[in-house]
């Protein structure tokens, strides 16, 4: 199909508008963020992309609708310069653009994340004029035509594990002017050719901080990424590197979530009622409810997070009423079972994992609840502690 011949007038017409939008949701403080808002097109970066239908399939499944100019020319592009992240991959396969079929289910593996998200990420990393700044997750490439915008491409590396997908971002990129060091690499050890940075900047998460992002980074100089797990529990950092492999900062408030590096992903782990059948049939009364983890709360959000640093190897997944905790790496397991407003908990193998996730639970608010910003990530040697000064046990030590 031949593009509208109003397309970069149609583009610029809501690019504008998004920008006043952003704006004025207080996201664009910066003139210069203003600016490279109002400069990217990124309809350029996303010809093809997925979004969710209005209801799900019968089996209860998500049902991704495929997107492109071609198949919708409005819907495309409208959603192209709206405040929304854009599933432009699952399960690590790239698509067929030009006949896309409709999709039900599957785990997204890349996407171009919402604007005020990737601004968010940029704005807290404290960019300054002649930093040089490494970008893991190049994705699309629309971020990293932001950072360009701001930066310069001479001081931008940004590097992708998907050789396909950074293939199109560096034709969008290279296509509209951009120039930054691109480069096909795993973020779990940066990319020493062009280190040492003074912003590392991550738009995929990590079950801990990598060693080498620090060894890569100036000392005074920043790392911005978040930490997640196999609970799926998220926290962004902050982190100011000090040499000597350490790094100290604090947590950041907020809801975010990015995918997982593919090499940090959760193991798969069979069918949970294999699971289940290994537990003694008696148990005991939970002393606080799974929902205090899985709610659709910020607090919830944050919960989720810190039972994570107890049980760093638990995965959860919910059949029917039932709750199953699952950590292949030491063979132990849990179940919560609904019982008449209570919770009964069955728990097996070396290690506990409900008495842990509710040990912190309970010293979380023995502490006052406290927020995501006062608690402080410590990182030396390869390893990692979170502290907070009301909750001393943060972490506690795995078996």
């Amino acid at each position: 199909m031949t593009m509208p011949a109003g397309l970069e007038t149609d583009a610029a017409r809501l690019r504008e508008a998004m920008t006043k939008t952003l704006a004025t949701d207080g996201i664009l403080a910066d003139p210069a963020w203003y600016q490279a808002v109002e400069a990217v097109p990124r309809h350029r970066f996303v010809p093809g992309f997925y979004l969710p239908a209005d209801e799900r399939d019968g089996r209860g499944m998500t049902v991704w609708e495929p997107v492109t100019a071609e198949l919708d020319y409005g819907r495309w592009l409208t959603a192209a310069y709206s405040d929304s992240t854009l599933i432009t991959q699952f399960d690590g396969d790239e698509v067929d653009w030009k006949q896309p079929t409709v999709r039900h289910g599957g785990a997204p593996t890349s996407s171009s994340t919402l604007p005020s998200l990737v601004l968010r990420m940029w704005a807290d990393a404290d960019l300054a004029e002649g930093h040089t700044v490494l970008e893991i997750g190049t994705g699309t490439g629309y971020s990293t035509a932001l950072a360009c915008e701001y930066l310069g491409s001479d001081n931008l590396t940004s590097i992708e594990v998907d050789p396909r997908r950074l293939e199109t971002a560096a034709n969008a990129l290279f296509g509209l002017g951009y120039t930054p060091t691109l480069a096909v690499a795993d973020g779990l050890y940066g990319y020493w050719p062009e280190a040492p940075f003074d912003r590392i900047v991550a738009a995929c998460s990590f079950r801990a901080v990598p060693p080498a992002l620090i060894a890569q980074t100036r000392p005074g100089g920043k790392i911005l990424l978040t930490l997640s797990g196999w609970l799926y529990g998220y926290a962004r950092v902050l982190l100011t590197v000090e040499g000597d492999g350490a790094a100290e900062g604090q947590l950041l408030s907020g809801t975010v979530s990015f995918m997982s590096a593919r090499t940090h992903a959760a193991p798969t782990f069979g069918n949970p009622a294999h699971w289940a059948a290994g537990l003694s049939e008696t148990g005991r009364k939970a002393k606080h409810s799974p929902e205090r983890i899985t709610a659709a709360t910020e607090e919830a959000f944050h919960l989720r997070f810190l039972a994570q640093s107890a049980a760093p190897d638990a995965q959860m997944t919910t059949v029917g009423e039932v709750v199953h905790l699952i950590d292949v790496i030491t063979g132990s397991a849990a179940i919560l079972t609904p019982d008449d407003g209570t919770w009964q908990v069955r728990q097996g193998g070396p290690v506990k994992l409900w008495d842990r996730i509710e040990t912190v639970l309970s010293a979380y608010d023995a502490a006052g609840r406290p927020g995501p910003e006062t608690f402080r990530l410590h990182v030396y040697d390869g390893g990692q502690h979170l502290r907070h000064p009301q909750m001393p046990g943060l972490p506690l030590p795995r078996p």
